[in-house]
Formats: structure tokens, sequence, C-alpha cells
């Protein structure tokens, strides 16, 4: 209970408007502490009742107005300042000396130059600085004292003659001179520096809220890179796994076929295709086992011989027991690829395999030819069957094949042959560039 009492006291003394009106009373509570209205204004006006004066509601007047100002600073800064002002008048109006509650024009400018533009309030810090040089001007020429810095005796005190080189007349004058520009100074230096607190406070302000929405930003830049990490990172597994389904289930698929036909009449020939079958599913789930292995599933078993060009005769082979026939040929002298290039390259020549063998027909006839180049490698997947197979970019195979070349910068078409059948034609880069 006392910790709850003692949080929400914290958080009302925490409120700005608390702490506007804790300030305004501090600035009355000084200045009535160190000289009563009552006694300064009958010291300044000579009256023998200094209660009954009007001077004194005038005083206090004003002396409301600046608290009123300074406590409601946050909420109207303009008009506040504007009563700051008016209230500073009146004391200057009735020739009394500069009050603490005078302060309330400094707190005031201060305010506005926190609040506005800087434009706007340095119009007001000249404002305010042209004002008091009139002032001080005027009262130069009007042979007065400046208030609050070496004011003029009051009419009850006992005459002070005052004397210098010139007489007492230029004496006067050379005293008034001074009193006025030190009080000039003085006004101008608080004024200029309660505008620079002001200001400095909101430049530093507009400095954290542009780090904050740096900050935000970079955070959400953040976030998009990594939405699109992960949506690359699905398209990439995504693609694996239908390249890895789609060849082992096809291949299963023709060799259940031929098992089914063989059955009766051949059955040795049904053992053969059920172990084809058998040895298709395992290497499968071996692939599969490794693509998941690359997303850190933690499959165990995962690891085997990385896919590459070395094992493009064991998967002619197998589609060759599958019924396809499938010939390899290799032109250029074979170079070592990147292991993502030779990923690819298998990948490729596997999906365009995959492609024929449920697209061409049967008794189809696939020719796989490898091309090195300087700088590249050519894949050519061609067959001689009825292929309905159509590059519209909307099959899994195709969209795949050309993804994986796009991604290393390569080149892929696909379409019908020349002489019938299908063709898929893919150029990967070695060295992260054509040639």
């Amino acid at each position: 209970m006392t910790k709850s009492l003692t949080t929400v006291a914290r958080a009302w003394v925490r409120r700005p408007a608390v702490r506007d009106a804790a300030l305004a009373s501090a600035l009355l509570a000084l200045y009535l502490v160190l000289g009563s209205p009552d006694g300064v204004v009958h010291d300044q006006t000579g009256d023998g009742d200094g209660s009954s004066t009007p001077e004194v509601a005038v005083w206090w007047t004003a002396t409301a107005l600046a608290v009123t100002g300074v406590a409601l600073r946050r909420r109207w800064p303009l008009p506040m300042l504007a009563a700051c002002i008016a209230s500073a008048g009146i004391n200057l109006t009735l020739t009394l000396p500069s009050a603490f509650v005078d302060l309330g024009v400094p707190i005031l400018l201060c305010t506005v130059a926190n609040r506005y533009d800087r434009k706007l309030s340095m119009g007001v810090l000249v404002g305010l600085l042209t004002l008091a040089t009139g002032l001080s001007v005027y009262n130069v020429v009007d042979d007065r004292p400046s208030p609050g810095f070496g004011t003029q005796p009051p009419p009850s005190a006992p005459s002070l003659r005052v004397t210098g080189p010139d007489g007492p007349q230029m004496a006067s004058r050379r005293m008034t001179w001074t009193g006025n520009v030190s009080g000039l100074y003085v006004m101008g230096s608080v004024l200029v520096g309660a505008w620079a607190i002001g200001a400095g406070a909101r430049s530093r302000r507009a400095y954290l809220a542009e780090l904050h929405e740096r900050a935000d930003g970079l955070e959400r830049e953040r976030d998009q890179k990594a939405a699109l990490a992960a949506a690359a990172e699905r398209a990439r597994i995504s693609r694996e796994l239908h390249d890895v389904v789609a060849h082992g289930l096809s291949v299963m698929v023709i060799q259940a076929q031929g098992a089914a036909v063989a059955l009766d009449k051949r059955p040795a020939q049904t053992r053969t295709a059920l172990e084809a079958i058998v040895a298709t599913g395992r290497d499968s789930l071996a692939d599969m086992r490794r693509v998941l292995d690359a997303v850190g599933e933690g499959v165990d078993d995962a690891w085997g011989p990385p896919l590459g060009l070395a094992q493009l005769p064991d998967l002619v082979g197998k589609v060759n027991r599958a019924g396809t026939h499938v010939s390899l040929a290799v032109r250029g002298a074979p170079v070592t690829l990147p292991a993502t290039v030779d990923a690819s390259a298998y990948r490729i020549v596997q999906e365009a395999l995959t492609n024929t063998i449920k697209h061409a027909g049967p008794r189809a006839h696939a020719d796989v030819v490898l091309s090195y180049h300087s700088g590249a490698v050519t894949i050519e997947v061609s067959d001689n069957g009825r292929s309905t197979v159509r590059d519209d970019g909307q099959g899994n195979g195709l969209r795949g094949m050309r993804e994986r070349a796009r991604t290393l910068g390569g080149g892929f078409t696909a379409g019908p042959g020349p002489d019938g059948g299908f063709t898929v034609r893919a150029t990967l880069p070695i060295e992260g560039r054509a040639a």
C-alpha cells in the first residue's frame, strides 16, 4: 500500500502542470520572504500607510499576472508571455524595483523557444530586446534611473547632494546613463540566456526524435530484410523439396507401372522394378534429409555426398532403369564448379529429366549435354517426346529452374524444340558472371 502511494505521488509530482505551479509558488514565496510588498511600495511612494495605497493593489495585480503566466506557461506560452510582460510593465510604470516575479518574462521566453520554431522565438526575443532598449533610451532622455539598478531615493528620505567635476546635473546624468546601460546589459543577457536554454532544449528534443525515428526506420528495415530472407528461404526450401519429391515420385511411378505390367509374366523384371523403387525412395529420403538439415531441423543421418554434376551419371542411370532412355554428353574441359553452381546444375538436369518422364510419353529419348566454356557452364536437356509442357511461368518445375539460374546471374530458356519435343537450356556463370 505504501509503495503504491509512493508511486502515485511520484507520478503526480512529475506532471508538468504540478511542476509549473510549484515554480510559480516558489517565485512568489521568494519575493514575499525577502521583502514585504507593502513595505516596498511604501518606500517607493512615501505613503504613510503602505497597506492602503492603490499601488499595493496594482502590485498584487502585476504579481498575480506573473504567477499565473508561469503556472500556465506550457498550456498557452505566448498569451502567458504577454501576461508576464504586462506584469513587468506595471512594475516599471510604478517605478518599483524589479521583483523576483518579473523573472516570469525570461521563464516564458525560454518556454516559447522550447515550444515553437526558431524563427518565431527569435522574433519574440528581438521584440523584447527592442522594448528593453527603448525603455533604457527613454530613461536616459528623461533622466530616470534603471528600475532595479540604481533607483532614486524615495521622497521621504533625506535629499542626497550629488556632485562632480561638471556639476550636480552632469553627475546625475552620468549615473543615470551608467545605471541604464548596466540594466540593459543585465536584462539583455538574461533574455538571451533564457532563449538559448529553450532553443537548445528544443534542438536536443528534435535530435532525439530524429534518432528515435532513425532507430525505428532501421528496425523496420531489419524486419523487412528478415521477412524477405525468410520468404527467399521458404522459396528455396520449396524448390529443393519439389525437385527431390517430384523426381523421386516420377521415377517410382514409372517403375511401379512397369512392375504391375510384368507381375504375371515376368516376375524377375517385377523384382528389378521393385528394387529400383526402393532405391529411388531411399535416395529421395536422403535428399530430403539433406534439405531439412540445411535449414537446421536436426535430422539424423542427413550427411551424404554433396549433390553436383559428379552424380549426374548415377541420375542418368536411374532414369534409364525407369524406362526413359537418356544419353549424356560432355563438351569442353570439365572444371571444378562452386558448390552452389554445381548443385544448381544438378537440380536443373534432374528437374528437366523429371519433366521428360512425366510429359514426354512412352519410348521418349532425352539428351543431356554439358558444355564448359570460359567462365560458364551450359546445360541443355532435350527430348523427342510429345510434350504438352509450356513455359508459361506457372509450373513449379520450370519456375524453380529459372529461379536457380537467375539467382546465380545466369540465363534460362525452355520451350518446344526445333524438331519437336521440348528443350531446356540454362547457362550458369562459374565466377559470378557469364563470360
